[in-house]
């Protein structure tokens, strides 16, 4: 059996995370002993645990070291960190170290270098700049790769829920709590990362558009608080349909009811566009003079659309090649200091495993499956709140837009 000494701090026992990284090390097939366990006095309190771990191998501790980094726990003595040569275009070496979403550090030579943009699931890549992550596609044949969990250690983001700071009272997912509470935390939120000289990016699905909430997302775009969003072609298409015809999937917003021939206009919408060339240019034509995409558009904000398999058209800006899209978001994170996610299951997820833990992290939806979803993904920062997307995102700019609520 081979074994190494691991340790981990924080709230160890009312947040349960000592009793899932006991579950983990079972789960792998491996062994532990707990050496010392200090219990926090008060409820503000660290605990510190120091635990061998064993395995039957080498490889097998490497993994199972690996996997519980992604609780926090670190090496008493992590040495230093492995490189290997990556042998083909888009392979990592045999034994890569898969990366974390947390605040990463990698001693090389003695010397502790951050790990430039947190991913989960990449590799952490050694140059002349430092140590980045990257994702597998684009690893090229010649590059430094970390392997193994030596000479690595993480940190998990301090929670700030006992400080009265941003958080969701005791629970990760909220149904039946004060939604007025819960909508004031959020533009809290939105409002210090602005404060502070940061981009709230969103993440949308064609729910915005459904519920009616188009018109209270508009003055959020407006008044700067939606820097960048993500989204699919479904939301574009339904903001882009309502603002030529008034309906969303051929249902007029206004009335509640199928309109006839309602069933074309997405497509037709579409069509419009495309005729155009883009989204944009088709704000410049004077064709789109209203709605989300447009407010975008008018008021020079970015926006990421990537497509799947199910799309119409699509629109002439979606994204087709979903790596190429993954590139995309990844290249629009930059000074990113909150995210909120509205009503997609798929690009939430997606967005989640690409954002680094530290960043606050917001996910509404009427199903509570989607922010347990972003949870069990890794996306363990993720606070969610179950309800009605429209009827939050009118709260919400009644919170952050002066008089919306008298417009």
């Amino acid at each position: 059996m081979k074994s190494e000494t691991v340790q981990i701090s924080g709230h160890l026992m009312d947040s349960g995370i000592l009793s899932r990284v006991l579950d983990d090390i079972r789960e792998y097939g491996g062994d532990y002993v707990i050496e010392r366990f200090d219990v926090g006095h008060d409820a503000g309190d660290p605990s510190y645990a120091q635990i061998v771990v064993s395995a039957e191998d080498d490889e097998a501790l490497q993994r199972l070291l690996m996997r519980l980094q992604t609780r926090g726990v670190n090496q008493v003595d992590p040495g230093e960190a492995e490189v290997s040569v990556a042998e083909h275009d888009g392979v990592f070496p045999d034994g890569f170290y898969s990366s974390t979403n947390l605040e990463t550090e990698v001693r090389l030579d003695g010397r502790w270098i951050q790990v430039q943009n947190p991913e989960m699931d990449c590799g952490l890549i050694v140059d002349d700049a430092g140590v980045h992550t990257l994702p597998m596609a684009d690893v090229r044949a010649g590059m430094k790769v970390v392997c193994g969990a030596s000479g690595i250690r993480v940190e998990v983001p301090k929670s700030t829920r006992e400080e009265g700071g941003f958080g969701f009272m005791d629970s990760d997912v909220s149904s039946e709590k004060p939604q007025g509470v819960l909508v004031r935390q959020v533009a809290d939120g939105m409002r210090a990362a602005k404060e502070a000289g940061q981009k709230v990016l969103w993440v949308g699905g064609p729910g915005v558009v459904h519920t009616g909430a188009a018109p209270a997302m508009v003055e959020l775009v407006k008044a700067g608080y939606v820097d960048v969003l993500f989204a699919g072609n479904a939301l574009a298409t339904h903001d882009i349909e309502s603002a030529l015809y008034g309906t969303s999937l051929g249902i007029d917003l206004a009335m509640g009811q199928g309109v006839e021939h309602g069933h074309e206009h997405h497509i037709r919408a579409i069509n419009t566009i495309r005729k155009a060339g883009s989204i944009s240019a088709a704000v410049d034509q004077g064709v789109l003079t209203g709605g989300i995409m447009h407010a975008l558009v008018t008021t020079g904000k970015r926006f990421v659309l990537v497509g799947s398999v199910r799309d119409d058209g699509p629109l002439p800006d979606v994204y087709t090649d979903v790596i190429d899209g993954q590139r995309a978001m990844r290249a629009e994170l930059t000074d990113v200091g909150f995210c909120l996610m509205v009503a997609t299951m798929l690009h939430s997820v997606a967005t989640g495993n690409i954002l680094p833990a530290s960043i606050p992290l917001v996910c509404v939806d009427i199903n509570p499956a989607t922010v347990t979803k972003l949870a069990d993904r890794g996306s363990s920062q993720a606070r969610g709140i179950v309800t009605d997307v429209g009827l939050f995102l009118e709260q919400l700019a009644g919170e952050l837009v002066p008089d919306y609520r008298r417009r």
